[in-house]
């Protein structure tokens, strides 16, 4: 054989194992480009579900191996700050509702000793007042008791079978005296046939006379109140209307929230306590519902309660 053909049997040799050799790292990197694109599949799951899982992948690459056993390590750190900031957030709030209940005792032997001393000085405006500053900060302090009780989990809500029409007449005639004298303009639609929801009665007052109350205070420039019943399949609607200044979208999101004021000088609709529609809110989602706004500044806002359909 020549040394030509040798040389070229060489060379066709090198070219064949140069190609082999390529070929394998293609498929190694192939291989560590999916695993790595599983890890961050997996990984991406758990953020966004929230969950307690680790990341588990199968390999025997020791690179993989070291870089999922530290993502596990952090997600290990995660679940335990969130699980100690879930008993400190409990833990404080029973100890707000603790507080609150601590702080009622003695406001209302307070009170009740103001009320003798106006029934014997009638004409004192100063005591008149104290009185009433006084109700204003026992108010304040049920709210914040019943919204700690809320946020503790220690409110005893009953479900039941609730006529929400009945419920519906009965809180917007609560306002009749004050609606009247403000000359609002009330707009009532609410079906002849009975319609019932799953829910608590107690609950339920309190969510309506809440949002009545706060589009009568914030909305009194429209001179207008609407109450709305509807319903669908599964949920029932009452929609509480107004058409004050209304609520800026940048603010929408916010009026929930606890301790929430705008001190926006155009428009002063969400001020006092801030706790009115927080703990409205809060008593919707434990009856399984939602409360939801829209509002077209100096147009109409409506909250809308939604809740589950009693079905027999």
């Amino acid at each position: 054989m020549s040394d030509g053909a040798i040389l070229f049997i060489l060379i066709c040799v090198i070219i064949i194992l140069l190609f082999i050799v390529l070929y394998q790292q293609f498929i190694y990197t192939k291989g560590i480009q999916a695993k790595l694109k599983k890890i961050t599949r997996e990984l991406s799951d758990i953020v966004e579900s929230d969950s307690d899982q680790k990341v588990m992948v199968f390999t025997d690459n020791k690179t993989l191996m070291d870089l999922s056993g530290q993502i596990n390590r952090l997600l290990q750190d995660r679940q335990k700050i969130k699980s100690d900031f879930r008993k400190q957030e409990i833990s404080s709030k029973k100890m707000l509702s603790n507080i609150s209940h601590d702080i009622k005792t003695p406001l209302t032997v307070i009170l009740g000793y103001l009320e003798i001393m106006r029934l014997n000085n009638a004409d004192d405006e100063t005591l008149q007042k104290v009185e009433a500053k006084a109700g204003q900060v026992m108010e304040l302090i049920n709210q914040f008791f019943t919204l700690a009780k809320l946020e503790a989990g220690d409110m005893n809500i009953e479900i039941s079978r609730i006529n929400i029409s009945e419920s519906c007449r009965e809180s917007i005639l609560g306002f009749y005296d004050i609606l009247c004298g403000k000359d609002f303009i009330v707009d009532i639609s609410i079906p002849e046939n009975d319609i019932f929801v799953q829910g608590e009665k107690a609950a339920i007052d309190r969510i309506l006379s809440n949002l009545i109350s706060n589009a009568v205070r914030y909305g009194s420039d429209g001179k207008y109140i609407g109450l709305t019943l509807r319903e669908n399949e599964d949920y029932v609607y009452i929609d509480v209307t107004d058409k004050g200044k209304g609520i800026e979208k940048e603010f929408a999101l916010n009026v929930f929230e606890r301790l929430y004021t705008m001190e926006d000088s155009r428009n002063r609709r969400i001020q006092g306590n801030g706790l009115g529609l927080t703990i409205a809110k809060n008593l919707a989602n434990q009856l399984g519902g939602d409360i939801l706004l829209d509002s077209e500044p100096n147009v109409k806002t409506t909250f809308t309660v939604k809740l589950r359909k009693f079905k027999y």
